[in-house]
C-alpha cells in the first residue's frame, strides 16, 4: 500500500530525527573539500566535525554556491590560515544544536551568515549598521570561542568567515545563521546567502534608489546583475550596464538594464559618455568590480551635485586610493557597504520569503548545477568567464 505524506508530516519527522541527534550528538565524518594551501585545487577529504558547544550549530550542507570571494582565498589576495575549508554561500539544514541555542531547532531549513548578527554590538543596534563586531574578516579561521570543530589526518582545519560550507555538515555561532521558509529551494535560495543579496541590497538599502532615477552599473557579474535587479525592484526607469566584456550584454538586459555599453567603444573618459548619453543626470553609481580604476570613474559618472556613488565590489587588500577631493566637494556621497547593508538574520528570512512570492528571480543567476565532487570544474568555469553562478549539490 502507498503511503502519503504531507510535507508537513515529513518535516515533522525529520525534525524529530535531527532533535534525536541533537541529544545523542558526537563527531561526524563526512567529505569536506580542504584547501591545504595557496594556489593548489581543492582536495576531496574526510573530515571529522565535532559536536556544536554553546551557542553553536551544526548544519548538514544542501547546495553551496562557488563565488569570487573564495577563489581570492585560493589566490591568495584573501588573509587566511591553512588547511582551510572555505565556501560561504549555502543552504542546509540544522542537524544538532548546543546548550542555549534558541533560535533554531534540529530540521530547520537555514542559511548560513557569513556576516552575523549578534544584535548586541554597536552595529548590530544601530538601525544603519550591519557590519557585526563577530565578523571574522581578517581570516582568524575559529569560532567565537577561539577553536575550531573541524579536524582532517589528525590536524585542525580552519573555519571560513563564520561559514565554511564546502563541507557535508560545518558548525557555526547561533548569530551567524537564519531560519529560512521551508519550502524555499536550496539550490537556488543559497545566493541569497551572499551574491544575490550584496548587489539587491546595495542598491535598495545602501543607495536608496529613488523611483524614477538614472542608475549605472559598472560591472555585470553575478553581483552586478543583483544590482541591476535591486534598481529595478527600487523603480529606476534607466539602469545602464557597463563592461568590458559585451558578451555579457544580454543578460543584463534579461534582468533589467535599459542599455549596456562597453568603454571600449569610446575614447573618451566613460564619465563623459554617460553624462552625454543621460544630459547629466545619473543618481547612481555602482562599482562591483573591485578595482581602484573604477571606483574613481564611478564617482565621476554620477552627478556632480547630488549623485551617489556605492562601492560594492571587494577592493584589493593593501592598496591606497588617491581620487581629486573636489569630486566630493561638490555634493556627491561616496558610500561603501558589507552584504549590502543588510542585516543578515534579519533580512535574509524576508528576502527568501521575497523570492517565493516571485518577487525576483534567481534562475537568471545561476548557469550551471554540479554535484559537489566536481568543485575543481566548478572554479575552472568561474576563472575562465564561463559562469556567472555554478552551484554545488550533496
Amino acid at each position: 500500500m502507498k503511503c502519503l505524506m504531507s510535507r508537513h508530516t515529513v518535516r515533522e519527522t525529520l525534525g524529530t530525527v535531527f532533535q534525536r541527534m541533537s541529544v545523542e550528538a558526537g563527531v561526524i565524518k563526512c567529505k569536506a573539500a580542504v584547501l591545504w594551501e595557496q594556489k593548489q585545487p581543492f582536495s576531496i577529504e574526510e573530515i571529522e566535525v565535532a559536536p556544536p558547544k554553546t551557542k553553536e550549530v551544526r548544519i548538514k550542507i544542501l547546495a553551496t554556491g562557488i563565488c569570487r570571494t573564495d577563489d581570492h582565498v585560493i589566490k591568495g589576495t584573501m588573509v587566511s590560515k591553512f588547511p582551510v575549508i572555505v565556501g560561504h554561500e549555502a543552504t542546509g539544514i540544522v542537524e544538532s544544536i548546543g546548550e542555549g541555542v534558541t533560535t533554531v531547532q534540529p530540521g530547520d531549513k537555514v542559511i548560513p551568515l557569513f556576516l552575523p548578527q549578534c544584535r548586541e554590538c554597536n552595529a548590530c543596534r544601530n538601525p544603519d549598521g550591519n557590519l557585526c563586531i563577530r565578523s571574522d574578516i581578517t581570516g582568524r579561521g575559529v569560532l567565537a570561542d577561539g577553536t575550531t570543530r573541524f579536524t582532517c589526518k589528525g590536524k585542525p582545519v580552519y573555519h571560513f568567515m563564520n561559514t565554511s560550507t564546502f563541507t557535508e555538515y560545518t558548525v557555526v555561532d547561533e548569530s551567524s545563521v537564519a531560519k529560512i521558509d521551508d519550502a524555499a529551494p536550496p539550490e537556488k535560495v543559497c545566493l541569497i546567502g551572499c551574491g544575490f543579496s550584496t548587489g539587491y541590497g546595495a542598491a535598495v538599502k545602501t543607495g536608496k534608489v529613488k523611483p524614477g532615477s538614472t542608475c549605472v552599473v559598472f560591472g555585470l557579474g553575478g553581483v552586478g546583475l543583483s544590482v541591476i535587479m535591486g534598481c529595478k525592484s527600487a523603480g529606476a526607469s534607466r539602469i545602464i550596464g557597463i563592461d568590458l566584456n559585451k558578451d555579457k550584454f544580454e543578460k543584463a538586459m534579461a534582468v533589467g538594464a535599459t542599455e549596456c555599453i562597453s568603454p571600449k567603444d569610446s575614447t573618451k573618459p566613460i564619465s563623459e559618455v554617460l553624462s552625454e548619453m543621460t544630459g547629466n543626470n545619473v543618481g547612481y553609481t555602482f562599482e562591483v568590480i573591485g578595482r581602484l580604476e573604477t571606483m574613481i570613474d564611478a564617482l565621476a559618472s554620477c552627478h556632480m551635485n547630488y549623485g551617489t556613488s556605492v562601492v560594492v565590489g571587494a577592493p584589493p587588500s593593501a592598496k591606497m586610493l588617491t581620487y581629486d577631493p573636489m569630486l566630493l566637494f561638490t555634493g556627491r556621497t561616496w558610500k561603501g557597504c558589507v552584504f549590502g547593508g543588510l542585516k543578515s538574520r534579519d533580512d535574509v528570512p524576508k528576502l527568501v520569503t521575497e523570492f517565493l512570492a516571485k518577487k525576483f528571480d534567481l534562475d537568471q543567476l545561476i548557469t550551471h548545477v554540479l554535484p559537489f565532487k566536481k568543485i575543481n570544474e566548478g572554479f575552472e568555469l568561474l576563472n575562465s568567464g564561463q559562469s556567472i553562478r555554478t552551484v554545488l549539490t550533496f
